[in-house]
């Protein structure tokens, strides 16, 4: 394990200035190259703790510059347009890429880092992502995933337009044996058939 001092905040990890111990890879891949914490020596404990007042200074403008954020991108309902089968089956899935475009679209700009997949969105319907504006600032957005902008439209209202076509679907199949039953009484039908 490997001392490391947090410079900002880290989720499941700590809070600023707390010396934590964690495995060398994730100090040396994430941690230390995004500026989130500094190993833990006699030097750099001095630094941090000259620079403390700055540091948090900082730490407090850009919390409440996301707090702002936040207030106007809570709630936001997000379309994506995908190509799925009969069953809402999506081919392919929709990425943390598809969703930051989509919140950049509607006129806040998100990096893709920023969106918290829980897991992969693989069929057509409404879902809730966390996506992280700052370490302490985390916002819902909805993603609407749909095959057609009118699609998107009904799931929003809470139409589930899979289930309508099902059951369009399941009308003309009766409508259809009716039909072929020349139009008789399901009863008159069955003694019109021969016994066998």
């Amino acid at each position: 394990m490997v001392q490391v001092i947090l410079l900002e905040r880290v989720e499941k990890l700590g809070q600023m200035g707390q010396v934590v111990d964690v495995r060398p890879g994730f100090a040396r891949n994430f941690l230390l190259p995004q500026k989130k914490a500094l190993r833990a020596t006699k030097e750099n404990l001095a630094y941090f703790e000259k620079q403390r007042s700055q540091l948090e200074a900082q730490n407090l403008a850009r919390k409440s510059e996301a707090e702002q954020v936040a207030q106007k991108l809570d709630g936001l309902s997000v379309v994506v347009i995908r190509q799925a089968g009969e069953s809402g089956q999506l081919y392919g899935s929709v990425t943390a890429r598809d969703i930051a475009d989509g919140v950049t679209q509607a006129g806040f700009t998100i990096a893709r880092g920023q969106v918290v997949l829980e897991k992969a969105i693989k069929t057509l319907g409404l879902y809730k992502q966390r996506v992280v504006l700052h370490p302490e600032v985390s916002v819902t957005v909805t993603i609407n995933v749909a095959q057609s902008p009118e699609e998107a439209e009904m799931q929003a209202k809470g139409v589930d337009p899979l289930k309508l076509a099902q059951e369009a679907a399941a009308r003309e199949a009766a409508a259809a044996a009716e039909a072929a039953l020349g139009g008789a009484e399901p009863a008159e039908a069955a003694e019109a058939q021969p016994k066998a």
